[in-house]
């Protein structure tokens, strides 16, 4: 069983930034991928990037690229999102999550997901 906590949310003005941390324990090392995930209230959650554990290729949400940013420590067992430039509408609940597998294909689908962690509020206004 894998457990991950996210932590890093807040509340932040149009423009800032911000840095996700999501800590795993547990059965870790078979976990091949990790991605992060967004809900917004009375919205589908949504697929940001997720990054191979091993080899570190990420794939990253069309509409977020640029922006945002995943990366992992191998060592600390810890994925990160950093985001700039953010703006209100990236106001949702942040979540991580662990895979199995993945590629191109699958990495957007809630479903090619096993673990995910409690979520992390990320709240952008002025």
């Amino acid at each position: 069983q894998v457990q991950l906590i996210e932590s890093g949310g807040g509340l932040v003005q149009p423009g800032g930034s911000l840095r996700l941390s999501c800590a795993a324990s547990g059965r870790t090392f078979i976990s091949a991928a990790m991605g992060w995930f967004r809900q917004a209230p009375g919205k589908e959650r949504e697929f940001i990037a997720a990054i191979m554990w091993r080899s570190g290729l990420a794939y990253y949400g069309d509409s977020l690229k640029g922006r945002f940013t995943i990366s992992k420590d191998n060592a600390k067992n810890t994925l990160y999102l950093q985001m700039n430039s953010l703006k209100p509408e990236d106001t949702a609940v942040y979540y991580c999550a662990t895979s199995n597998a993945l590629n191109s294909a699958s990495a957007p689908r809630t479903d090619a997901y096993n673990s995910w962690g409690q979520g992390t509020q990320v709240t952008v206004s002025s």
